[in-house]
């Protein structure tokens, strides 16, 4: 089969899950009154990070009563930080599905070396049995399988009396899916993910119950400095007021105000949830009608609409090896790059082979409805490829 080159390219044809597209319209202009070259702990600096808590608490409809920080190395770091500072004082249950909740799993089972830890988990595209999970013990997952593209539907799976603490690696969810803060401890994202800011800084939310696990229980390990959420046994508030634990970049803080202030534009979590559910919603309908394509989420109630990831399910693709399905993919993402109309879409490392389109807020809408045409003649091309190859 042959089909014609697309004339139509999309406009902006950054589809990469992570660094994420910039807001529509986003230019360096818009960082023109960063307080660069000044003290993030003078007036100015910190005055600009309040704002970034601020607005983060707004949009995000965080309760009063929850803590915002910004911390360092990204969701990796806040995620780290409450695992080392959190984990310990109980039983600890694991829920993974792709590689960053497995990544979270190696974290306690060999690095904080906990005993009383139990893994909970599912392959690529599937959810865990999730009634397995005991909330009497401290439990961590993620919400949005960033590699897998497998959501949690929602939060209604975590009760309200539960007895352990949630913690929740949220960071391709954040901005593009409901939160429910009435049942998490802990939540982290990074700036980088739906709002497309600026990598290396981390946001880290602690409820009520967190902030008390942390006043009264100290862990059997050393923590670094970079890890301490207290001292003398209560919590160091500064950290949640933008004193931040090391020094931030401010030109990236005011990269994730602008972004913030973006989001307010079209409506707040609502209009940022509808964009990024429009979006899916292209990609959704193409792949229904597509012979080629199918998403690797298995259950649509659990496909997530930020980190699309998709297989190649062509009976002759399908019918490869494991190592030459990865390099038509590799080879299919490469074709689309080097022709402009799409960057960074291959899958995850770790993934199985396919695609990952990232359809988050920042994303328009037209943009990957010109991409879709592209999806099909760079798939033809390189099956014609591979044929002309046998």
């Amino acid at each position: 089969m042959t089909i014609s080159k697309p004339g139509l390219r999309p406009e902006s044809p950054n589809f990469s899950s992570g660094p994420c597209a910039k807001r529509p319209g986003w230019s360096p202009q818009a960082l023109k009154d960063a307080p660069l070259g000044r003290s993030h702990r003078a007036k100015v600096g910190k005055a600009r990070l309040e704002r970034a808590i601020e607005l983060t608490r707004e949009i995000l409809h965080v309760p009063a009563g929850y803590r915002i920080g910004i911390v360092p190395a990204s969701d990796t770091g806040a995620v780290e930080m409450a695992l080392w500072s959190l984990l310990g004082e109980r039983g600890v249950d694991m829920v993974a599905w792709e590689s960053f909740g497995a990544g979270w799993v190696t974290d306690v089972v060999k690095q904080l070396k906990l005993t009383d830890a139990r893994i909970i988990e599912a392959p690529y595209g599937e959810l865990p049995d999730l009634s397995t999970i005991d909330f009497d013990r401290d439990v961590v997952f993620t919400w949005n399988g960033t590699t897998s593209g497998v959501r949690v539907p929602n939060g209604d799976f975590i009760p309200a009396d539960r007895k352990g603490l949630t913690i929740c690696d949220a960071t391709s969810a954040a901005f593009a899916q409901r939160l429910d803060f009435s049942k998490l401890d802990v939540v982290t994202f990074s700036w980088q993910k739906v709002l497309g800011g600026e990598g290396a800084h981390g946001m880290l939310i602690l409820s009520p119950r967190a902030v008390e696990r942390l006043e009264s229980y100290k862990p059997a390990w050393p923590l670094p400095k970079i890890f301490r959420l207290t001292s003398g046994g209560k919590l160091i508030e500064g950290i949640f007021k933008g004193e931040t634990i090391n020094t931030p970049s401010m030109l990236c803080v005011e990269d994730y105000i602008d972004a913030l202030e973006w989001a307010k534009s079209v409506g707040g979590l609502d209009g940022l949830v509808a964009r990024a559910d429009a979006n899916f919603a292209v990609l959704d309908r193409f792949v229904q009608a597509s012979s080629w394509l199918g998403h690797l989420a298995v259950d649509p109630a659990t496909r997530s609409n930020t980190s699309v990831c998709l297989s190649i399910v062509d009976p002759d693709i399908a019918a490869l090896d494991g190592d030459a399905q990865a390099t038509f993919a590799k080879n299919l993402a490469a074709v689309l790059d080097k022709e402009g109309a799409a960057y960074d879409i291959g899958a995850y490392r770790d993934a199985p082979p396919g695609l990952r389109i990232w359809a988050g807020a920042t994303v328009e809408t037209a943009d990957l409805e010109a991409l879709l045409p592209w999806l099909d003649w760079a798939f033809a091309t390189q099956k014609a490829a591979l044929k002309a190859a046998a």
